[in-house]
C-alpha cells in the first residue's frame, strides 16, 4: 500500500514493493501475476471488507434512515476518510483514467455494492416517508457525494483548510431529510 499510495500506481514498480518487503521479486510472482492483480489484492483487502460491512450492517432497532446514513458517514470517515483507504480511493481516482482495468475492477468490487447499499437506503426511506424526493433512488452517488468530497479535501486541501466532514454530512442530510428537530 505504502509504495502505491508514494508513487502512484503507474511508476510502482514490482522491485520496489519487494525490496520494501525485504523479499526476492521472485517472490511476488509466486502469490501475484503482475502489479495490477497486487493491487487488486490490495484493494479486495483494504476496501472491500468495510464496504460490505457497511452495506450489510442491519439498521438498529428504531433508527432512522437518516440514523443510518449517517452512522454509515461516520464510519466512512474514520475508517477512510482519513487513513490510507481515501489514499487508495485517491489513487484509483487520479489514475484510473490512464488503467481502466484497474477502475473496472474497484467499480465490480467496490462501487456497485456501495452503490447497492445506498440505493437500498434510499428506498427504505422512501418507504417510510422519511425520503420525499423519489427520483433520489436513481442516483445514490448523490448521498454518498459529501464522503468523496471528505476523501479529496482530506489529501489535498485540510492542510490550508480543516474540513469538519462531520457537520458537512449533517447539512447534506438536512438537504435530503429536512432539517432535524433539537429539543
Amino acid at each position: 500500500m505504502d509504495e502505491f499510495i508514494a508513487r502512484g500506481f503507474a511508476a510502482t514498480r514490482l522491485d520496489d514493493i519487494a525490496k520494501r518487503a525485504g523479499v526476492a521479486k521472485g517472490t511476488i510472482y509466486l502469490h501475484f501475476k503482475d502489479k495490477e492483480s497486487m493491487f487488486e489484492e490490495l484493494i479486495r483487502t483494504a476496501i472491500v471488507p468495510l464496504v460490505i460491512r457497511l452495506s450489510s450492517t442491519p439498521p438498529a432497532p428504531g433508527a432512522s434512515v437518516r440514523d443510518m446514513v449517517e452512522a454509515f458517514a461516520r464510519t466512512f470517515i474514520a475508517e477512510v476518510a482519513s487513513t490510507r483507504r481515501g489514499d487508495l480511493i485517491r489513487l484509483i481516482v487520479a489514475e484510473g483514467p490512464r488503467f481502466p482495468a484497474v477502475a473496472d475492477f474497484y467499480y465490480r468490487e467496490v462501487i456497485t455494492r456501495g452503490l447497492a447499499g445506498m440505493r437500498a437506503m434510499i428506498e427504505l426511506g422512501i418507504a417510510r416517508g422519511e425520503i420525499k424526493q423519489k427520483k433520489l433512488a436513481q442516483f445514490p452517488q448523490i448521498l454518498v457525494a459529501p464522503a468523496l468530497i471528505a476523501v479529496i479535501w482530506q489529501s489535498l486541501f485540510s492542510k490550508h483548510a480543516p474540513l469538519d466532514a462531520i457537520a458537512m454530512f449533517r447539512v447534506h442530510l438536512d438537504l435530503i431529510f429536512g432539517e432535524r428537530r433539537t429539543a
